[in-house]
């Protein structure tokens, strides 16, 4: 397989963005669209299984610490067992370009910067779109995913429109296949649980979510009830809580409370637990392989 490499940064050329650059292929990858004057473009890697494909596909969304020497290394870990069951993988670089290459955990953007899930769904899409065009990769079977911020990336990603006139409307109606959002934040700042006009979450395609019982920063109990009504409803919703797991369960790092971290789930909005679980993080890879395995495969 092709270890995943570092890729070129933000290009500028003739006062056009560059795109990002696909290391597997190294073609010239995608631009994200963007609400201001200009687009932009993010690096991003690819990760391809030995042979000529065409490949299912992944894109993984980094959590707050980015990709950068901060990193958890989650994305990372993903992306090796993902490659290894013969998955095309593709993470973008969200946060390195826009000023925040040591990620946003313990400290917000730089001012001005928008890094939001919301925003960062513009990403996954654009990651999706260049994807579709290798000639390697399957475009109807392409998945997204993603740990705590890009955890509720997915969730932004995978929601339905309520209209035509909605960013990304028609990208979520022929998107992502399956999804899953690892330790996502299931409620808006003002604690509403995200969905349409009557509170119901409602997914493009099957999404499932996975969350650490003791997780003090995207507690789970809020996803629980986004997916009890999104069952109701009769959504493709599905949700695994592990007992005793912390945040980013999908860790090789000991668990320990950084009192710093940005936390709107604590009363002082700081503070928060991380770390490991091994029987979690095993789990965790046979549902996911089961997951996309029944979606992409």
């Amino acid at each position: 397989m092709h270890p995943i490499r570092a890729c070129a940064r933000l290009i500028a050329t003739l006062g056009i963005a560059g795109a990002l650059v696909a290391c597997a292929s190294g073609e010239p990858g995608p631009m994200t669209t963007a609400p201001a004057p200009e687009p932009d473009a993010v690096p991003a890697t690819i990760s391809k299984p030995a042979g000529p494909g065409p490949f299912p596909a992944v894109v993984i969304m980094h959590d707050c610490s980015g990709l950068g020497p901060r990193s958890s290394g989650a994305p990372g870990r993903w992306a090796k067992e993902l490659v290894g069951r013969g998955y095309l993988v593709m993470l973008p670089d969200s946060f390195t370009p826009r000023g925040a290459p040591d990620g946003v955990c313990l400290a917000p953007p730089p001012r001005g910067v928008d890094v939001s899930p919301e925003r960062r769904a513009r990403d996954a899409y654009a990651a999706l779109a260049h994807l579709r065009a290798l000639s390697y990769v399957d475009g109807s079977r392409v998945g997204l995913m993603g740990g705590s911020h890009g955890g509720s990336t997915t969730l932004a990603s995978m929601i339905a429109p309520q209209s035509d006139g909605e960013p990304l409307a028609r990208d979520k109606r022929a998107g992502f296949a399956a999804a899953v959002a690892l330790y996502p934040r299931c409620t808006t700042r003002g604690g509403a649980l995200r969905g349409d006009a009557s509170g119901v979450y409602r997914p493009v395609a099957p999404l499932l979510i996975l969350i650490g019982e003791k997780d003090d920063w995207t507690p789970a109990e809020s996803c629980r009830k986004l997916t009890e009504v999104a069952q109701r409803a009769a959504y493709p919703v599905t949700i695994k809580i592990y007992p005793g797991a912390h945040h980013s369960f999908d860790s090789d790092r000991p668990v320990r409370y950084v009192e710093a971290r940005i936390n709107p789930s604590s009363p002082n909005g700081r503070g928060a637990t991380t770390g490991g679980d091994p029987a979690a993080w095993a789990d965790s890879i046979r549902e996911v392989a089961a997951f996309f395995g029944r979606h992409l495969k």
